[in-house]
Order: structure tokens, then C-alpha cells, then sequence
């Protein structure tokens, strides 16, 4: 709640009334006891749930709407001078056609210096191409034609910072998949061909695109924080944040918020700084959905699924995932076309079912990943699917779909090789002691394994078995 209840009390009096009455006159009347409640009072999530006569999941709807419907009344109260300015660059011919030549080269300056401010590189050489030819018989001439020149150079340099940013996430996604050196090396070229494209030009836009990737390459494929060279990561985020603010009103940086948010959520993480990583948390999770969406361009959004399954893992007082996942995807249709990112989601939700003791609903979400896309290109994802499925088989009991499982798991980890699915083999080997008709130190041998399997070393690939948590309470369920 914190972060919709900060941008609650952050509105202005006229914002909060003008919100607070659509709501009421366009029939969302819990939206705005929502609201006011958030505003006025200190109450709790769960007084509020009580207040309203809403479930758990109901409340969870109710404050995603209610956070989309402040988000879209202050995008609309956004005076934006991009659109004003682009107006002008439409209508420079008329201005050429129409105005005397000194009004024209007047405009076209001050319109030169609005576009440089917003780092319009692509009006900006229109601009430049107008101011070239009514210089036709001067001396300025040249200096306009080189002005152009260096535009036209530095708009396809973002266009191939754009492209770079883009490749990198797709590549990425495989990478995370096989954790194969090959996509690996990919990868550490691609961040290097970003940093040398970058380094021509002074740009903002191009270090907030450049940085993107960057700070995701230094946290999640090349640990190289030791090198002088580099910038600190808290330096950089920091500059991006200055960067935001100047900018505040362009519509690109709006959005890359969500991706610095999310970065900053993952740094924290990586250094074990989970309770700075908290203040970043709660961001991310709200937009979820559309970060899973609409941010594949510009980040690997599927990490923080990852990220938040390791959250819940950690976290004292355990929520129930599976209760809030349906409020946060409740319109979200995952792109099964993008089969990195649909793995994990698939994943993430069959997960948090299992850590709620939903093991057929659990199952049942890996039983429709494996039915909806081919993983024959990413060998341990699949397996790793397969022993998850076959986990959920195991505490249902149901021992002729677990048989039929582990007899393809096993063909496939003769495939792999066992040397590179330690976890899978030790897994497998609880469940077999699990279901075994033997009852003789069944526990003992469990926890063995279970002391064994935590004590194996993160592997490079997706691996959610490792995502597992062997508490008590699961062990037990393995040994009844």
C-alpha cells in the first residue's frame, strides 16, 4: 500500500477533490472510500477490508484501479510542450512559405533551442535541414549543413542505442534460459557495442538507454563492480534520477522510471541490502502486470517474478501469492510468444500456488506451459518444469502420473548429463524416498537430502527447484 497511499498524500487538495469526485459520480464508490480512507486516515489494509466488506483479492482489484485511475488523471493534467513543440516542427514549411525570411530563421532558432532542451534528435534535423536552405547564399551555410550532418549521425546512433537496448533483452531472455556461454559472450559484445555507440555523444537519452542495459549487465551476467573504468551502479542511478526530474514532462522518461525503480529493486538485492531494496519493492510490484507487458524493450521484466518469489522466501510473515497474483494479473495475457518470459511467469505462478499448498493448481499451470510451447531448444528449463510437475504429482500422491513423469525426467537427465543437474537428481531422489512404500528412517533420509539439495551452489540457467523452500511443514508432507 505504501506507495499508492504516498502518491495519495502527494496530490494537491484540487487533484485529491477532482479524483475523489469521479470516482463518486462515475459509480466507483469503494474506489473513493478508498481513496478517502488512504487520505484521511491511518487505517490499516486490513481495517480498510473490513470497512469495505472485500476479500483479500477484491482489495487487491480495488487498489490497482484505483492507483490506474489517479495515474490516468494525472497523465491527462500533464501539460506536455513535446506536443506543442512537435506541432511547430509540422508546420515549418508553412513558416518558410509563408513568414519573411528573418521571422522564419527567428522561429526556426527558438524552436532549435526547445528541441535541443528535449533532445528531439529527429525534429531537430528537420529544423536544421529548414535552416540550411534559407542560409543557401551565407556564409552560415556550411555551419547548418555540418549541424545537420551531426544530427542525422547522432538520431541513428539512437535509433541504434534503441535497437542494442531491445537485442540484448531478447538475447537475454535465452541466455537465462541455458545460461550457455555462447549467449553469454553475445551479450558481453552487445554491452560493449552499447558503451562505444553511447560514448560519441553527450547525451542524457543515451546514458539513460545506455544504463539500462548496463546496470542489468553488471548485476546479472558480468559481476565486474571491482573495475576502475566503471562508474559506481549507486552513482549512475543517481544521475538518472537527476536526469528524471530535469526531464520530468518527457513522456519516454515517465515510463523509464518503472525501469530505474526496478533496477534500483535488483542492486539492493544483489548486495543482500534487502531492506533498502524494500523502498523499490512495492513500485514494481503495483505495475506488475504492465511491466511484464509493456517494458520487454527497455529491461528483462521477468526477473522480478524471480526476484519476488526470493522476496516471499525471505519474508517473516508469508503471504499468500497465489491470492494476490490473481488481483495483479487479473487483464493480463502473458505473450506466448515470447517464450522466455512466458516460461517464467508460468512458472512464477505455479510457484506461489505450491508455496500456498496448491499443489493441483500448481500443477496444473505447469501442466499448460508444457502443452503451450515447445521446449525443445531449452533442455534444462524443461526438465526443470518436469520435476517441479512431478513434485506436485509426488505431495498429491498421485503415483502413476509421477511414475510416468520421473521415467522422461530421468531419460533426460541421461541426455543433459548428471553433472549438470545436481538439484534435479536430488530431488528426484526425495521423491522417490517420499513415495516409496518403505517407511524405515524415511525421514531421516529426507532431510538428508533436503540439507544436501540447499547446500548446492546457484547454477546459471532457470532453475526454479532451487527456488524451493524444504521447511518443516513440506517435509513433513513428504514423509506422511
Amino acid at each position: 500500500m505504501a506507495k499508492l497511499k504516498n502518491i495519495i498524500m502527494q496530490l494537491s487538495d484540487a487533484d485529491y477533490l477532482a479524483v475523489h469526485e469521479s470516482l463518486s459520480t462515475g459509480g466507483a464508490e469503494k474506489s473513493a472510500y478508498l481513496l478517502k480512507s488512504m487520505r484521511e486516515s491511518s487505517s490499516s489494509d486490513h481495517a480498510i477490508m473490513e470497512e469495505l466488506e472485500v476479500n483479500t483479492n477484491a482489495y487487491y482489484t480495488l487498489r490497482s484501479r484505483l492507483n490506474q485511475k489517479i495515474e490516468e488523471y494525472l497523465l491527462q493534467q500533464m501539460e506536455n510542450p513535446r506536443t506543442d513543440i512537435l506541432k511547430k516542427v509540422a508546420n515549418i514549411n508553412e513558416i518558410i512559405f509563408t513568414k519573411k525570411k528573418a521571422i522564419a530563421i527567428a522561429t526556426l532558432k527558438k524552436l532549435e533551442k526547445e528541441l535541443i532542451d528535449y533532445d528531439l534528435s529527429n525534429e531537430l534535423t528537420i529544423v536544421y535541414k529548414a535552416l540550411k536552405k534559407l542560409h543557401q547564399n551565407t556564409e552560415e551555410y556550411f555551419g547548418y549543413s555540418q549541424l545537420y550532418n551531426r544530427h542525422v549521425a547522432y538520431m541513428l546512433a539512437v535509433d541504434k542505442a534503441e535497437d542494442l537496448l531491445s537485442n540484448y533483452f531478447i538475447k537475454f531472455g535465452n541466455y537465462s534460459l541455458t545460461g550457455d556461454e555462447t549467449n553469454k559472450l553475445e551479450l558481453v559484445l552487445l554491452n560493449k557495442e552499447m558503451l562505444n555507440t553511447c560514448k560519441i555523444y553527450d547525451s542524457h537519452r543515451l546514458f539513460i538507454y545506455k544504463n539500462c542495459l548496463n546496470i542489468f549487465h553488471r548485476l546479472f551476467v558480468e559481476e565486474d563492480e571491482t573495475s576502475v573504468d566503471l562508474d559506481p551502479i549507486e552513482d549512475i542511478l543517481a544521475k538518472a534520477d537527476g536526469i528524471f526530474e530535469l526531464y520530468s514532462l518527457d513522456s519516454i522518461y515517465f515510463h523509464l522510471t518503472l525501469v530505474y525503480e526496478f533496477l534500483k529493486l535488483e542492486y539492493y538485492n544483489h548486495y543482500r541490502l534487502h531492506r533498502k531494496a524494500e523502498n523499490y519493492f512495492e513500485e514494481v510490484n503495483e505495475s506488475c502486470a504492465s511491466f511484464l507487458s509493456n517494458f520487454n524493450l527497455f529491461t528483462y521484466p521477468a526477473q522480478f517474478l524471480i526476484t519476488k518469489i526470493q522476496r516471499a522466501k525471505r519474508m517473516p510473515e508469508k503471504e499468500m501469492l497465489s491470492e494476490e497474483n490473481v488481483a495483479l494479473f487479473q487483464d493480463f495475457e502473458p505473450d506466448r510468444d515470447d517464450i522466455p518470459q512466458y516460461i517464467t511467469y508460468a512458472t512464477y505462478r505455479s510457484l506461489s500456488c505450491h508455496f500456498d499448498k496448491k499443489y493441483e493448481e500448481s500443477a496444473k499451470w505447469l501442466n499448460n506451459l508444457l502443452n503451450d510451447v515447445s521446449l525443445k531448444k531449452y533442455q534444462n528449463a524443461q526438465l526443470e518444469i518436469k520435476t517441479l510437475l512431478a513434485l506436485e504429482y509426488c505431495l498429491m500422491k498421485d503415483y502413476e502420473l509421477f511414475n510416468q513423469l520421473i521415467n522422461s525426467i530421468q531419460r533426460q537427465i541421461r541426455i543433459i548429463g548428471k553433472e549438470n543437474c545436481m538439484n534435479i537428481q536430488v530431488l528426484n531422489k526425495i521423491m522417490k524416498i517420499s513415495l516409496s512404500e518403505s517407511k524405515r528412517n524415511k525421514e531421516e533420509k529426507i532431510s538428508e537430502l533436503v540439507k544436501k539439495f540447499k547446500s548446492l551452489e546457484p547454477v546459471q540457467h532457470f532453475a526454479p527447484t532451487l527456488l524451493l523452500e524444504f521447511n518443516d511443514d513440506l517435509i513433513k508432507k513428504l514423509v506422511l
